[in-house]
């Protein structure tokens, strides 16, 4: 993909939530007893009458896309298209296999089912063994061969991007380990590109998980799209329209033009680099240590906890809780006012551009901000659901404030989401969050806009 394609992407879109597999027979209908032709005639018919329903309601085609690609299916007309995204985070790889409907009116992209799998640790921790990163890759790819009939492997993208975690590794150890695994897409037999296995752009990361979000929940035709938060483990992504192009020449260099199948959509993005969960662990826990040091103890951990292990850049820690004299042996807690100092003063620098504008949006968030949400029991496990700034900050109290020996980040985890919501991006402590993992059946993932730039940017698969 190049630059030009990143910066003018074109995403096909759908404003209806994604077709899930139908249970009944493409070939079962009330049609079953007639020739090819009349069935053929039958559908036609039937087609051309749906059409001429919806321009008299005023249904644009965006809209009729969905309804028409699963007609088409229940009829045999449509055709199928796959791709493979493997997402090589910081903390896990995983694979996002996608299998499309394309519309035979217009050509656009109908989602119909997914394929997730995971795989821990990252390919960064691979830094030093290339050989075994790239095979744990190939694990993955056998979910996708799995998923995906062997007739379509051939016409089928493979892709690997990878996030903060081989950002953070010197260059040459990336490289190292991006060469095994291009070797291994080498020999898939899928359709590989040039640029398919690369170190994946924060801005495109942002702009894709942006586009995931608000295709699954149909506003990108909208004219006010949901901001989407993103916490990984090395990086934040925070993406967002301005709703007010006067707006537009404040963020100047961070603005970006996303173009969708009805319209063209300026967007705020970018990465903050270092203000990923673990990332931001590291800063507060080795404060105050040599590089070298790795046994820790810290102001955001209770007096409690001893000698915890925790990896994190192939380092292995151990981190115990901090003696501090709002503590006792009878009531062991954290001193939060200490904890949220310090992480305030390891958060706010790395804050630039500052996304103030943000508050004025409604706010879509996924990744850690969810699953720490789950974890400490401020959102409902099954349902997920809606919490505010303010939330996070009165559980992260409350966290401090026990010994919680099975969760012993946590009283940190919560503090940094808080105050990164808060201090760093300005939210109001009122400030609603939707909390998210899944819309619709579907995972949230930057893999989905980017399976769809994919698609619809390259002839050879959107004229296929």
């Amino acid at each position: 993909m190049t630059n030009t394609d990143v910066r003018k992407r074109k995403l096909a879109t759908d404003e209806k939530p994604p077709r899930r597999k139908s249970s009944g027979s493409p070939n079962a209908s009330s049609g079953a007893n007639r020739g090819p032709s009349g069935l053929k005639i039958s559908f036609l018919c039937l087609v051309i009458s749906v059409i001429l329903l919806l321009f008299v309601f005023g249904f644009v085609s965006e809209n009729a896309s969905p309804y028409l690609a699963r007609l088409a299916s229940q009829f045999g007309y449509s055709k199928v298209q796959y791709a493979a995204i493997i997402d090589a985070g910081s903390t896990g790889s995983r694979v996002l296999a996608y299998k499309f409907n394309r519309s035979f009116i217009d050509n656009k992209l109908v989602l119909y089912e997914e394929l997730f799998k995971e795989r821990k640790p990252g390919l960064s921790s691979f830094a030093d063994n290339p050989a075994e990163g790239a095979h744990s890759i190939k694990l993955l790819l056998d979910e996708a061969r799995a998923f995906i009939p062997k007739e379509h492997w051939s016409s089928t993208p493979l892709v690997l991007k990878a996030t903060a975690g081989l950002r953070l590794l010197p260059a040459s150890k990336a490289e190292n380990i991006l060469n095994a695994v291009r070797d291994l897409f080498a020999k898939s037999e899928f359709s590989v590109d040039m640029d398919a296995v690369e170190i994946m752009d924060g801005t495109d990361e942002g702009i894709f998980s942006w586009f995931t979000v608000n295709f699954l929940l149909g506003r990108l035709s909208k004219t006010n799209q949901a901001a989407a938060l993103d916490l990984g483990g090395g990086s934040t992504q925070v993406t967002f329209s301005p709703t007010d192009p006067e707006q537009v020449p404040v963020y100047d260099k961070y603005m970006h033009e996303v173009v969708t199948s009805s319209k063209k959509i300026n967007v705020f993005t970018h990465s903050y680099l270092g203000l990923g969960l673990m990332a931001a662990r590291h800063a507060v826990f080795t404060h105050g240590y040599k590089k070298e040091d790795s046994v820790l103890e810290s102001v955001c951990v209770n007096p409690i906890i001893a000698n915890r292990t925790w990896t994190y850049g192939n380092v292995q820690y151990k981190v115990s809780g901090k003696e501090n004299p709002k503590s006792s042996a009878e009531q062991p807690i954290v001193d939060f006012d200490a904890c949220l100092d310090l992480v305030k003063s390891k958060v706010m620098p790395l804050v630039k551009p500052k996304p103030f504008t943000l508050k004025q949006h409604a706010v879509a968030a996924f990744s850690y901000y969810f699953e720490r949400a789950i974890e400490s029991g401020l959102v409902d496990p099954l349902a997920g659901g809606e919490t505010t700034v303010e939330a996070y900050r009165k559980k992260a109290q409350e966290i401090c404030a026990i010994p919680n020996d099975e969760q012993p980040f946590m009283c940190f985890d919560l503090t940094f989401i808080s105050t990164l919501l808060r201090e760093g991006f300005g939210l109001n402590d009122g400030k609603k969050i939707k909390l998210y993992k899944k819309i619709d059946g579907h995972e949230i993932s930057w893999a989905l806009g980017c399976a769809y730039n994919v698609l619809t940017s390259d002839e050879k698969f959107s004229n296929s």
